[in-house]
């Protein structure tokens, strides 16, 4: 991959992340919690939810070593889960607008291809769209800081739920962990990762 299609691949996934995190702002925002607007975070200008390791280093580590799947993350956009409207899905609503935005954008790149509306950039579209199916795959993974474990909490039935909250609890309280063990599991089914990614994307696109 030359120099200028990898920064321009850096660059897509920096701005689907921050609109994944920007996302779950809204999305807090209009369940009842204001905290991630009086945190100046509804903005889709990416300086405030850059993550130096999550947006920039990784993602350059993993496009100039010929990774065969990519994954990043901007800072988390803040919420007070007490503020939110009660409800047991108020929670999860959060977490799945963030995946739900990825999987947007991929459905309208799909779209534009399909149409053939800008035929000689499909490769860049695909590109886009690629990147936002990794993006709404990678956070679905149930393991916590990751959104799947919130949302997966609100689909479990009551009597296994208040289990899983309390592993989810204490896992939140150390994110390192969490993050090391979805890392560990995607590395090493980075193959299977991929072509997973690869699959839903030309699904999608239709090519």
């Amino acid at each position: 991959m030359e120099i200028a299609d990898t920064l321009f691949l850096v660059v897509v996934i920096i701005f689907s992340a921050v609109i994944h995190e920007v996302m779950h702002g809204v999305a807090a925002d209009k369940l009842g919690d204001p905290t991630a607007r009086y945190a100046g975070r509804l903005t889709l200008n990416p300086i405030p939810h850059l993550d130096m390791v999550g947006s920039i280093l990784l993602p350059l580590v993993l496009a100039f070593t010929g990774s065969s799947f990519f994954f990043a993350w901007a800072k988390p956009v803040p919420y007070n889960p007490y503020n939110l409207r009660p409800g047991r899905f108020s929670e999860a609503i959060v977490a799945g607008a963030g995946p739900a935005s990825n999987l947007v954008i991929a459905l309208i790149g799909g779209l534009i291809i399909r149409l053939g509306v800008v035929a000689p950039a499909n490769d860049i579209v695909f590109l886009i769209v690629v990147v936002n199916v990794m993006l709404f795959v990678f956070n679905l993974i149930p393991i916590p800081p990751l959104d799947g474990s919130k949302i997966l909490s609100a689909l479990l039935p009551r009597s296994l739920a208040g289990g899983y909250d309390a592993w989810r609890a204490r896992m939140e309280m150390n994110p390192f962990m969490g993050m090391g063990i979805v890392l560990l599991i995607v590395l090493v089914l980075g193959g299977a990762f991929g072509n997973l990614v690869f699959s839903l994307a030309h699904a999608i696109a239709g090519v």
